[in-house]
């Protein structure tokens, strides 16, 4: 009778899972009608028929194959895959496929433990009409970290970490005598010694590192760390090996280098920077030429391929950039002592050197190893002082005026007011072949010496960074077409280039029918050339206006994102046939890898493997993906802990975001975010409607839409979470 009850309660879509659970489960076995209602109970006539009309479907959907009347078996060509793992906070996973197929809906149900990273099988389960297509993951073949992060719980009886980040549905259980001395509370680091299977759903790990007090600077930027599978600290053997490195130049060195110690050097970085990869020398020729060197640490003649160095370098591939610290891909007594162009110390480089005349064309530029002596370290903001002291208006895109009767002011002026005029004639000449106009502004902290943020604000890029971006830019495209750029017939040898595919067409038009609200327009249909011009004409148009931000990040959106390969497509935004990245060793590892390259063909080699360099270029890629979430977090923490003793002020803000769950406003003063969740906007019933990014009430249809001035409580600051909670002010 309980058995009878239970089939009639059986719905379709609950049958549905059945079904496909247990094909998933045999995937070579041909399963006949009886094992079928046998394994899944099915007494009733109802319920038999229910399942025969199911797998009728499901042989339609190509989920299933029909073996014979009464037999059917899943269909394993294109239903078993194998890729990557991607956790969602909100249970909508995905499965992204080796072949490079659209990501694939996987439910939390169906996601066996999995996460972000892992790379997993999966089978694709039977589609209804109408409904997107979803995967079931069938196994791990591979994880992708076995440490996590998180705070301690520590029981009579047992222990657990409470994981940060929503990674686990679950703790991870620590047995006693494997915490390591953790108390309850701390952070620490715990490895995974068992992961779930079909017999035990739980995990257990072990303590492999306690980090300390939860709140600490130190203990959260290292948590921040461990969360994306970073390394907060570096390995002993590591530093040994870098610290047998004298730097010392030799006489083969300088026999085989061209020698700059005597051209006017100089090199611009951030106030606080310590790894100076690159410098500017700038020198007059005969026929009204200037000679400009742009030098490069040469990180590759320290770092030799297969090293212990070249091995820990490789696997970072990138330095990491957080609020109050840099952890730098090579040694310390590498980035900041021995490779690092620092003043008036000789250095070895990697000098792409043109030869341009007043216009910024390039009559001809050569690529040498070379030796430098910098006379000067620069931080950005005294070459902005120095330029606008001698008549250079920032962003004018203007050079200056001849120096007057006094001559020009500041040390190495004429150099730099130069330089400067040199490169706005590169900006400009590059913006007329199509390049993508984006000035975004960086938020940016000052903090004390206990790492406290004591300020929050915006800053934009000056003349004085632009000058050296350009520069950089030219080096990076002329050592990537002496590469990419053959006669016709002839096969390019490999490089990592750095590329940047056309924007998505759907996103185009989205930010087109987003911008129309505002009074502008955008071309979405034409050249490569055409779309980016009315792009840039939009940017144009948005600036300094109260919308410009959000126009810009719904812009941004409908970008690609660039990334590395050996597969040369171009960079979209920069509207360059060729380009790689030279110009930075210290921090980057396809820098030194396209360094070791240029330096093997230039000494007559054969082109490198390119399956190879291609799976280091993906590394690469993913790398720097990860380090850019983990200083966005980084961002976050300190931006809530900024505003942790302002519980109940209140502030102007803007609407910066829309979300089926609630709205984000960003606080004008300090440009703060924060969300003023759905269930507090209580006096109507809002749906969102996320292609013009608005709320809609249903009553009163009041709208809540991006750009919209508002007034905020700060209600709360949960410094765990990384969030920051608003209320409307009445």
């Amino acid at each position: 009778m309980k058995e009878k009850k239970k089939n009639k309660r059986l719905t379709k879509n609950k049958l549905a899972e059945m079904l496909q659970d247990l094909f998933t489960r045999n995937p070579d076995k041909t399963l006949s009608f009886k094992q079928i209602f046998k394994d899944l109970r099915l007494t009733t006539h109802p319920a038999k028929m229910l399942a025969v009309d199911l797998m009728e479907e499901m042989a339609w959907d190509d989920f299933l194959s029909k073996v014979s009347d009464n037999s059917y078996k899943l269909n394993m060509k294109g239903q078993v895959q194998e890729g990557k793992f991607i956790r969602k906070p909100n249970g909508k996973n995905s499965f992204v496929p080796d072949d490079g197929g659209n990501p694939v809906f996987v439910a939390e149900r169906n996601s066996k433990s999995a996460l972000t990273g892992d790379r997993v099988k999966v089978t694709f389960m039977a589609r209804r009409r109408n409904h997107i297509k979803e995967a079931m993951v069938t196994e791990i073949l591979e994880r992708a970290r076995d440490s996590f992060v998180g705070r301690l719980r520590v029981e009579r009886d047992f222990a657990y970490l409470v994981p940060d980040g929503n990674v686990f549905a679950n703790n991870i259980i620590i047995p006693k005598n494997r915490l390591k001395g953790g108390k309850a509370g701390e952070k620490a680091v715990v490895k995974v010694t068992k992961w779930p299977d079909d017999d035990n759903k739980n995990i257990i790990g072990e303590v492999t590192d306690v980090l300390g007090e939860q709140g600490d600077n130190d203990v959260e930027m290292n948590s921040i760390l461990v969360q994306y599978g970073l390394p907060y600290k570096y390995p002993k053997r590591v530093e040994e090996a870098a610290d047998k490195i004298t730097g010392e130049i030799t006489e083969e060195d300088y026999k085989e280098r061209e020698d700059f110690r005597n051209v006017t050097t100089f090199t611009i970085d951030p106030k606080d920077a310590k790894d100076f990869d690159d410098a500017l020398s700038i020198r007059k020729l005969g026929n009204n030429l200037w000679e400009v060197g742009v030098h490069i640490a040469d990180v590759s003649h320290y770092v030799t391929e297969g090293s212990v160095i070249d091995k820990e370098a490789q696997k970072r591939a990138t330095s990491v950039y957080l609020v109050d610290r840099t952890i730098p891909m090579l040694p310390e007594r590498l980035c900041n002592y021995v490779c690092s162009l620092r003043p008036d110390e000789e250095k070895l480089t990697y000098s792409a050197v043109f030869n341009m005349d007043a216009n910024a064309d390039v009559k001809s530029w050569r690529l040498v190893h070379a030796v430098i002596k910098s006379n000067r370290r620069f931080a950005y903001e005294e070459v902005q002082q120095i330029l606008e002291d001698n008549g250079v208006k920032d962003g004018t895109g203007e050079p200056a005026p001849p120096a007057g009767p006094g001559g020009y002011k500041g040390e190495y002026a004429e150099e730099l007011v130069t330089l400067d005029a040199l490169a706005k004639k590169l900006r400009a000449a590059r913006f007329s072949h199509g390049a993508v106009k984006f000035d975004r502004e960086e938020l940016h902290f000052d903090v004390d010496e206990k790492g406290r943020p004591t300020r929050c604000y915006f800053k934009k890029s000056k003349d004085a960074n632009k000058l050296i971006e350009e520069f950089m830019l030219l080096a990076n495209r002329s050592v990537a077409e002496s590469i990419g750029r053959v006669k016709k017939g002839q096969k390019a040898k490999t490089l990592p280039y750095r590329i940047h595919d056309a924007p998505d067409p759907t996103k185009l038009e989205t930010l087109r029918e987003f911008i129309v609200k505002f009074g502008y327009k955008l071309k979405t249909e034409g050249s490569k050339g055409e779309i980016s011009r009315s792009l840039n004409k939009l940017m144009d148009d948005c600036n300094g206006r109260r919308e410009q931000n959000l126009i810009e990040m719904v812009a941004l959106r409908a970008m690609m994102k660039a990334k590395y390969s050996v597969h040369n497509i171009g960079h979209y935004g920069l509207a360059f046939e060729y380009y790689t990245h030279f110009t930075s060793p210290i921090r980057r590892y396809p820098d030194t890898m396209v360094h070791r390259l240029l330096t093997r063909y230039q000494n007559g080699g054969r082109s490198a493997n390119k399956e190879y360099y291609e799976e280091l270029c993906e590394h690469s890629s993913d790398m720097e993906q990860i380090a850019q979430n983990a200083e966005r977090d980084s961002i976050k923490y300190k931006m809530v802990e900024f505003m942790s003793d302002k519980i109940g002020n209140e502030y102007d803000a803007h609407i910066s975001g829309i979300t089926s769950y609630g709205i984000y406003c960003e606080i004008d003063e300090n440009h703060c975010e924060g969300m003023v969740p759905m269930h507090d906007l209580d006096d109507d019933y809002y749906d969102f409607d996320e292609r013009n990014y608005c709320l809609v009430g249903r009553r009163h249809h009041h709208k809540y839409q991006l750009g919209d001035a508002v007034r905020i409580v700060v209600a709360k600051a949960n410094l765990e979470k990384k969030q920051l909670d608003f209320t409307l002010a009445e």
